[in-house]
């Protein structure tokens, strides 16, 4: 049988975000897949580069609704590092509080996800409804469901006070609960587990080969996390243990996450009955010195990474995200490799993709092969492209 090449995206009922695949196809095994970017770019970086500081940092949060506290955080904390200033013991506290409760968010998020793509709605909806449990307590705690606008240049906007700090801890006690059903699901529930073993393997060598992060990388028994290898906020003041599995493949994703879970209520609660007494924020200059730093930090779906460049003025020079979607992508081919087209929509939602995040722009080829475009070339071409379609923009700033 010959192969054939199918697309998959990036208007996909599998696929709630804009992306593009090839899938090449012997009958309906997958022998090769092509990754195609660009579906999805909206310039944040290059827009940090007209704005403020502050006005950067609700920018920054808005790459990813689930991850806002993820991209705000390393943002900040590059530049409180620039600036030579660091929040107080409370204020790193809290962040790592809220940071832990996005996390349980995401794997929640996902753990429904996941269940949905593999026809399994009864935990599609439990796991769903827990996850409002989580952010009605973001929303308690910062004001808002996500983006929490809750970092700030050296420190937190908002305080956990003590009646919230019981609210957290009583969320939490309901959750443990409800989360050990969901690990007695994964281990016992036979179907399931048959429909996730041994699909998308990721062996440990290929996963350290192509870069994965995160909950991918450490279901193929790579020990990688930078709450432990290289601690921020308050993560050096809590015990947790960094959580691996051996089978490589979405099973394997499946387990790690859940039992991350059950690690992110003990840090939550260690962290909540031991809160520091002194102020959540430092006062920071609104002109940051001259400097670059890059800020590391584990997002949920893996490794986070913020590059920030100062001149001395309120504007940063130059912002670069390397999200962990991008950093993920490349294992999506090799997971893929022998696998049946059934698989794939599982194989996508095992990296937990965060297209948005990915934000890459694809140059224009052709008569333009190799040229690199600045910013007003990149506009003039936009505002050209809609008026062929018939919407003109060139009245907008």
């Amino acid at each position: 049988m010959a192969p054939i090449k199918i697309p998959f995206g990036p208007q996909h009922p599998a696929l709630k975000e804009p992306e593009s695949f090839n899938l090449v196809l012997e009958g309906e095994q997958i022998i090769d897949t092509e990754v195609k970017l660009g579906y999805n770019h909206r310039g944040i970086e290059k827009a940090c580069e007209s704005r403020n500081i502050t006005q950067c940092i609700y920018l920054i949060e808005r790459i990813c609704g689930i991850c806002s506290h993820s991209h705000s955080t390393a943002f900040t904390k590059a530049v409180e590092e620039i600036a030579a200033i660091e929040a107080p013991p409370r204020a790193q506290y809290i962040r790592t509080i809220v940071a832990e409760l996005e996390r349980i968010h995401s794997h929640l998020l996902w753990l429904g996800v996941a269940a949905h793509e593999v026809g399994f709605d009864t935990l599609f909806m439990y796991a769903w409804r827990d996850r409002e449990v989580v952010m009605d307590l973001l929303a308690l705690i910062t004001g808002n469901r996500i983006n929490y606008g809750m970092n700030t240049v050296g420190g937190v906007r908002r305080d956990i006070d003590s009646g919230q700090a019981k609210q957290v801890l009583e969320s939490i006690r309901i959750l443990v609960e409800r989360t050990n059903y969901y690990l007695n699901v994964a281990i016992n529930e036979s179907i399931f587990k048959a429909r996730l073993s041994g699909v998308g393997k990721l062996p440990q060598e290929t996963a350290l080969r192509l870069g994965a992060v995160g909950p991918t990388a450490r279901a193929s028994g790579i020990a990688r996390d930078i709450r432990k290898d290289d601690p921020y906020a308050a993560y050096d003041q809590v015990g947790f243990k960094v959580v691996t599995d051996e089978q490589a493949d979405i099973f394997g994703r499946t387990m790690v996450r859940v039992y991350e879970l059950l690690e992110s209520y003990r840090m939550i609660r260690e962290l909540t009955e031991g809160l520091p007494e002194g102020p959540i924020a430092v006062k920071a200059p609104r002109k940051i010195p001259a400097g670059e730093s890059v800020s590391r930090y584990e997002a949920p779906r893996g490794e986070n990474i913020h590059y920030v460049r100062t001149n001395g003025t309120e504007i940063p020079e130059r912002v670069k995200v390397r999200a962990p979607t991008l950093a993920n992508l490349a294992s999506i081919r090799e997971m893929a490799k022998g696998g049946f087209l059934a698989d794939f929509p599982i194989i996508i939602a095992a990296i937990d993709p965060c297209f948005s995040c990915a934000d890459r722009m694809i140059r224009i080829s052709g008569d333009r092969r190799g040229e690199l475009w600045n910013w007003e070339q990149l506009r003039d071409y936009s505002i050209k492209w809609y008026q062929q379609r018939g919407v003109d923009l060139s009245h907008m700033g």
